[in-house]
């Protein structure tokens, strides 16, 4: 929040050096490797106003702009939460908006020399009680909605296909419900979508990993049902469907069909998959962080596993995986932590011992010789033994740059074939 509010401060010095903009002003940061975004609306962004609900600016003056669907859509809302701790909306008093404390302004970008439009609600941390109102798809050149940290309950209206504008939404640790809201996929310009630690459940739709979307965050819902096919088409450089009820196979065609190169971290923990690692997810030569923690996840680790030459965290603990850790993978120039913890892998290479002063832990596995392994009788039988993976052969050494127009040319032959 720190970071925040002096970029905030920042922007508001820089508002009074800028020439009537055609447009609202964004700012998205990355935090940490995460991708966090953080948008900041240039306005007045808060202070109370003096003026009565229903009174009138000064008059001949154009100090106070009038702001009929702003006004409209903020005061329906203020009626719709029951519970403000922090006496937040007390400020939100009288038609100019801008005033209200969390509303950001900026110039119209439909016309720059009319009144300024409400470019940003930020109201994260603010512990408001309530729903989301259906009035506020009026402000139509909104570019980020955060509300973070709050207790709003229901879910997201279909009227905010209306917000043409929305680059950000963050409704991050609320008590929303119900279905996947798809009116999201439905926001042309939304880039960064953060609906962590909610209600939410059902499946996901395939068209959420068609989106143009760099962030999507869906961490700790309710969400159920198997992974869409489409999820290797997906754009973004961070994928988050950790905590939820998600079950099945990964899509075998992960990595191979509409593979992105961007894609830096993708966390599957505390899930419910079953079967095979794609061999295609080699494919994302850029990723730092993968986590396929606390699954069902059964047979060997793909050879392709060391085209992530940029992974630094790998994280394959609690599942039921066998077979040896290679060179291959402990050779991984930027590993600083492998975890391979409660499974049943039957040893190591030589070179994984590199490791073993950076992070390195593979307790709980059937590895002869070594302490902290599972008794004997656990290994007599490994899980998914009889268990095929689909696994395409590739040369040794793997040619990690040909290796996605071979894997897409073979998928696409095997896939012609098929009944």
């Amino acid at each position: 929040m720190n970071k925040t509010c002096s970029l905030s401060f920042l922007l508001l010095l820089l508002f009074h050096h800028l020439t009537a903009a055609k447009a609202a002003i964004g700012v998205s940061i990355g935090t940490g490797g995460v991708g966090v975004g953080v948008g900041i609306g240039v306005g007045n962004g808060g202070g109370g106003s003096d003026n009565g609900a229903n009174s009138p600016g000064p008059s001949g003056s154009s100090s106070v702009p009038k702001h009929d669907n702003s006004y409209t859509a903020l005061q329906a809302w203020k009626s719709a939460i029951t519970d403000d701790p922090l006496k937040i909306l007390d400020t939100w008093v009288g038609p100019d908006v801008c005033s209200y404390k969390g509303i950001f302004c900026s110039n119209s970008p439909q016309d720059a020399t009319t009144s300024s439009t409400v470019a940003g609600i930020d109201l994260n941390h603010a512990n408001l009680q309530g729903t989301i109102v259906k009035e506020l798809s009026l402000l139509s050149d909104m570019n980020l909605l955060h509300l973070n940290s709050n207790r709003f309950t229901g879910t997201l209206p279909d009227t905010f296909k209306d917000l043409v504008s929305l680059e950000e939404l963050d409704l991050s640790n609320n008590q929303l419900s119900g279905p996947f809201p798809t009116v999201t996929l439905y926001m042309p310009n939304l880039i960064y979508l953060d609906l962590r630690f909610n209600s939410f459940s059902g499946t996901l739709p395939e068209q959420l990993f068609n989106n143009n979307l760099d962030a999507i965050f869906l961490n700790n819902n309710q969400f159920g049902g198997e992974i869409p096919q489409s999820l290797g088409n997906s754009p973004a450089s961070v994928i988050n469907l950790a905590n939820n009820k998600l079950s099945g196979n990964m899509p075998i065609s992960f990595g191979i069909i509409g593979s992105n190169s961007k894609l830096r971290e993708i966390l599957f923990l505390n899930n419910k998959i079953t079967g095979c690692i794609p061999q295609g997810l080699g494919i994302f030569t850029e990723m730092q962080v993968l986590d396929l923690s606390f699954n069902s996840l059964m047979g060997h680790l793909p050879d392709t596993i060391s085209c992530l030459q940029d992974i630094e965290v790998l994280n394959l603990a609690h599942n039921k995986l066998s077979g040896e850790l290679s060179d291959v993978i402990c050779s991984l120039r930027s590993l600083v932590n492998l975890t391979v913890a409660y499974n049943f892998f039957s040893g190591f290479s030589q070179q994984c011992s590199r490791l073993f002063n950076v992070g390195f832990d593979f307790s709980d596995n059937c590895i002869p010789g070594r302490n902290m392994q599972r008794p004997q009788p656990e290994c007599s039988v490994i899980p998914g033994g009889s268990l095929s993976c689909l696994r395409i052969p590739t040369p040794k050494p793997i040619a990690c740059i040909s290796l996605a127009a071979s894997l897409n040319s073979m998928h696409t032959d095997h896939s012609s074939s098929s009944p």
